[in-house]
């Protein structure tokens, strides 16, 4: 007689564990963004927080805690991929400025790994039957996921190209100096890191202050692409909550209407 090597979950065990894994991600998301508002010489604390989400996504966005339960072929590829971006963020955080070389591998698992992550985490959303608090908070997450990891992909174009973003309540010196990396620039880098987080969230939603400004070809493409992608996941996702909550409303209208005579 065979025994399965991993006893699938019961439904109610999937959807804890579902429920769990959003909030989970909504903290670790909320925590990056709370370390992004400390001082320059802590804000690097946010790095443990992008490893932890990395890790959390690449544990817990599997197969077997869907609704269905079944295990998905792609698991295994995207945990490898999820493996090699962890190990790009902490080759880059370790790498001295001097070695901008090393931003690039960042930049294209990441890119990879998050878009992978969050097209799971809306098959997710879409397989939800009623809309609660613990649902609402992977919208959000997700959300905040997208613009978190556009701040670290323009702050690691900043690394490899420096002066890709202007900052214009910086002086033009200070902004496109292309010296050796001293204490200053490396003063700067920590200031731009949080700024150019705020500037993901500003191209993310759309809204356009114009006091951070994409100087290269590659980095105004960049923004375009967020600027695009955060309206296109507001309307997936609202549309799929607004959907599955006005829908679950009429089975309930319907369940509690007195049959008729």
């Amino acid at each position: 007689m065979r025994f399965p090597l991993r006893a699938s979950l019961s439904s109610e065990a999937r959807l804890r564990r579902r429920h769990r894994f959003y909030a989970h991600l909504l903290l670790i998301t909320l925590f990056v963004m709370a370390c992004l508002a400390l001082p320059s010489n802590l804000q690097s604390l946010g790095g443990i927080g992008y490893s932890l989400a990395t890790m959390l996504l690449m544990v817990e966005l599997e197969g077997s805690i869907r609704h269905d339960g079944k295990s998905n072929p792609r698991d295994l590829p995207y945990r490898v991929l999820g493996l090699l971006t962890l190990l790009a963020q902490w080759f880059w955080y370790f790498t001295p400025l001097s070695h901008r070389e090393s931003g690039w591998p960042l930049l294209v698992l990441t890119t990879l790994f998050v878009g992978w992550s969050v097209m799971r985490l809306v098959g997710f959303l879409a397989e939800e039957r009623q809309v609660n608090g613990s649902v609402l908070m992977g919208a959000i997450s997700g959300y905040l996921l997208l613009g978190l990891t556009a701040g670290l992909l323009f702050t690691a174009l900043e690394t490899i190209q420096p002066g890709s973003y202007a900052n214009l309540r910086e002086t033009p010196s200070s902004l496109f100096a292309t010296g050796p990396i001293s204490t200053a620039n490396s003063q700067l880098q920590s200031i731009h890191f949080a700024r150019l987080n705020y500037f993901a969230f500003v191209c993310l939603s759309t809204v356009g202050f114009g006091d951070v400004l994409p100087t290269t070809p590659f980095s105004q493409m960049s923004a375009v692409a967020f600027s695009v992608i955060g309206p296109i996941y507001m309307a997936i996702v609202m549309g799929l909550l607004i959907g599955r909550y006005a829908s679950d409303k009429a089975v309930r209208s319907d369940r509690d209407e007195p049959p008729g005579e």
